[in-house]
């Protein structure tokens, strides 16, 4: 895989630019907000039809735009494939692949895989249960990409049953449907969130070893029911958990259960990360974490996703700055950006394009 061009129009900062990537590796370099992270973020979008930073497309659109444009040529198996993202609020984004359109998501975010690593993403063990879901579930788009799909199905569910539990809540033979419908929705999520968290734990582990020396890193899926249940037998129980809180979420006109409001638990040596760990010990985990990510999907779909670090070199000390830097292979696309060239070595940055950006231009 490698993304051989992009194309950006009203695109936050961008009124325009266009950008070939000439080398593997690519650094974007100059002053805190000239739009170093913008570009990392349309190619993110590429990937995932969402950003890693915001909610609303329309937050995407230059300021007195009316709607936006992310273009890009890619290489995949040696074809050539172009990509086309069209955002006009409030109708529906428009996707193209190679010129034609596509309807449905998933044939889209099956085209770029892509890693992204910022220094946001150090805070991932101390932040809100929302941002590690949103962790879990853009990497899970990046294997599977029916999964899209099916969280958009499962919050339509559950946005209907919210309005309904606020308007009619007297009506509990519509609620049951409601709640039969979510039930299904619910269990291929659960279901491959945790498929997916038991294979990438073995290799993050493997990755944590090699920073922290024998401290030992494990994963855990944090929900109401037993999560590990096969596929078949997830929906019936997560059925009788909501008929068993019925009346609460009557009471309460809102959705109490479902992967909504599940949660992650890290530990090392069996003590939870969130709440104990160091700094230093949490920087670990998620590089861990990255690099295990990077791995699981060369190893699932074949293909090396293309890696974005988002100027997080700054925030890693030495020792976990060159293991980073080490653990990119040549096969890797790589796109970086930092303030100046201080946290690379000659070695480094002797097959590397560096690219300066001020004031969303190249210059």
């Amino acid at each position: 895989m490698f993304l051989d061009s992009i194309k950006l129009n009203n695109f936050r900062n961008y009124e325009t630019l266009e950008h070939n990537f000439a080398k593997r590796k690519t650094l974007f370099v100059g002053k805190n907000a000239q739009g170093k992270t913008n570009l990392l973020e349309a190619v993110y979008y590429l990937s995932a039809l969402s950003s890693n930073r915001i909610k609303k497309d329309s937050e995407l659109i230059r300021f007195g735009s009316k709607d936006c444009k992310i273009q890009a040529q890619c290489t995949k198996n040696d074809v050539e494939i172009s990509l086309e993202v069209f955002i006009n609020p409030p109708k529906n984004k428009v996707l193209k692949v190679n010129g034609l359109k596509k309807n449905k998501s998933q044939e889209f975010l099956r085209v770029l895989k892509v890693v992204n690593f910022s220094s946001a993403d150090l805070l991932l063990m101390r932040g809100e249960p929302s941002n590690r879901r949103k962790w879990l579930d853009l990497a899970i788009c990046q294997i599977y990409g029916a999964y899209y799909d099916k969280l958009a199905k499962y919050n339509k569910i559950r946005l209907q049953k919210s309005n309904f539990l606020s308007l009619y809540p007297e009506n509990t033979s519509l609620l049951d449907t409601y709640n039969l419908q979510m039930s299904s929705a619910a269990a291929n999520i659960i279901y491959l969130r945790v498929k997916f968290l038991k294979e990438l734990e073995k290799l993050a582990k493997l990755k944590h070893k090699t920073v922290s020396g024998e401290e030992e890193l494990s994963f855990e899926y944090d929900c109401e029911i037993d999560s590990k249940l096969p596929l078949k037998d997830l929906s019936s129980v997560i059925y009788e958990k909501l008929c068993n809180i019925k009346n609460d979420e009557i009471r309460r006109a809102q959705c109490l259960f479902g992967p909504h409001r599940d949660d992650i638990s890290f530990f090392i040596n069996d003590v939870d990360a969130k709440k104990y760990a160091s700094q230093g010990q949490q920087r670990t985990l998620v590089l861990a974490l990255k690099l295990a990510e990077l791995d699981i999907i060369k190893d699932k779909t074949g293909e090396n996703p293309i890696l974005l670090l988002d100027d997080v070199l700054a925030e890693l000390d030495n020792i976990r700055q060159n293991y980073l830097l080490k653990t990119i292979t040549d096969d890797t696309q790589t796109i970086i950006t930092s303030v100046d060239t201080l946290a690379f070595d000659d070695e480094f940055l002797s097959d590397v394009d560096i690219v300066k950006i001020s004031k969303g231009k190249k210059i």
